[in-house]
């Protein structure tokens, strides 16, 4: 029965808090709150849409993988292909580095250049670097779309130009949007950065183009309190597209728009900054337990310790309207005791319930906090021998 429940995903918990009075011109959106998964807006949010540059999100979290393997480094070196040369026609009108074939760049200024510049030629060289071919990085791309729930994803390229396979919804933009947060604190800072300049520029043009661009197509970090990443994305026909967290208070929200015909980065962020700032005026949240926080202890039979800690593996958390209370809320740790050893930390043991009103919202697993060995083949004859004995 627990095993359904081993892995939430943002938008699994039944109790959605739909903000009244807001709408969208744009053709998809999505608002969530980072700690509870609660849905508190959403338009059009489970359709496939081109992502244009917002698909460069899981470009980088393939690269992110390989820093925290520890198989990169932010000063480890890029060679550039002719395919990511600022000559190739792909990148006439696109957003660049402006990258020359044969040069060489840290992975940390390709990751800045993506997320600062929307940097095309650098998503490219970080896919041949990573993987050979573009082709073949995409490939990667979709097997990390899947191991994380991103299961309508698709993608034909590293760069978010036009192509047929880039699809993604707003939900998943979502998903995705967490997942970096989460899973690299020490990276994901770099999505504040509000201005960057490539200096290492290997002809005059190109000199010339990265004293001209510098500051962050994200334009919501300069207008709005919290705003700390993430992506935007623009092509002609798909008009614009932004995922963006704010953390105000200690509460984050993310939000997805896409689709949205505008006049340019600038009002994107203002209907982004629109929508987060009625998430958090609309609607508030309790957490009450995080991973780490031990909640009970369990007991282990033919452990080397007779108890395990268990603690929850996602936040225990829950969004209500701005003016409901939290009284009738109860949370409840269910597990079946005792647990057989060995206990495997992060091992399913039992589960969370938040009910509200004596309904269920949401279950979150109950894990172990650490492994647990088994004991020896002697201990385990005394063990069975003191249950016969004393009933213990």
């Amino acid at each position: 029965m627990m095993k359904k429940f081993l892995i939430l995903f943002l938008g699994l918990i039944t109790a959605n808090v739909h903000a009244a009075d807001f709408s969208t011109k744009a053709k998809s959106a999505l608002l969530v709150d980072y700690d509870s998964g609660a849905e508190i807006f959403s338009k059009n949010s489970d359709i496939l849409i081109p992502p244009s540059s917002m698909l460069k999100l899981m470009t980088l979290t393939v690269l992110f993988d390989e820093i925290k393997a520890g198989n990169l480094k932010l000063d480890d070196k890029i060679t550039v292909s002719k395919n990511a040369d600022y000559n190739n026609k792909l990148w006439n009108s696109a957003s660049k580095l402006c990258l020359t074939a044969g040069q060489q760049i840290t992975v940390k200024d390709a990751i800045l250049g993506i997320i600062v510049l929307s940097a095309g030629d650098a998503s490219v060289a970080v896919a041949e670097k990573l993987a050979g071919t573009e082709d073949k990085f995409t490939e990667l791309m979709q097997r990390k779309a899947n191991e994380i729930g991103m299961v309508k994803s698709s993608f034909g390229n590293a760069s978010g130009l036009p192509n047929d396979n880039n699809l993604m919804t707003s939900r998943e933009i979502a998903v995705l949007a967490k997942h970096i947060i989460h899973d690299y604190p020490d990276i994901y800072p770099m999505f504040a950065t509000k201005r960057f300049e490539f200096t290492d520029s290997q002809t005059d043009w190109c000199k010339d183009w990265n004293r001209m661009h510098t500051l962050n197509y994200n334009k919501l970090l300069f207008s709005m309190r919290g705003s700390d990443g993430l992506k935007t994305g623009h092509t002609d026909d798909g008009g614009y597209g932004m995922v963006a967290s704010a953390k105000i208070g200690g509460r984050r929200l993310i939000g997805v728009i896409n689709g949205f015909k505008t006049s340019g980065h600038e009002a994107l962020a203002e209907e982004m900054k629109r929508l987060l700032t009625h998430g958090y005026k609309t609607t508030q949240t309790k957490t009450f337990f995080r991973p780490g926080d031990v909640l009970t202890k369990v007991p282990v039979w033919y452990g080397i310790l007779p108890e395990v800690e268990a603690t929850v593996a996602d936040n225990v958390a829950i969004t209500l309207p701005k003016d409901a209370n939290f009284k009738n809320i109860r949370v409840l740790a269910r597990f079946d005791k005792p647990v057989a050893a060995p206990v495997v930390a992060g091992q399913s043991i039992g589960e969370v319930v938040i009910e509200r009103d004596g309904d269920v919202v949401k279950r979150i697993p109950l894990v172990a906090k650490s492994k647990i060995r088994k004991i020896r083949l002697f201990g385990r004859l005394f063990k069975n021998l003191s249950v016969m004995v004393w009933g213990d």
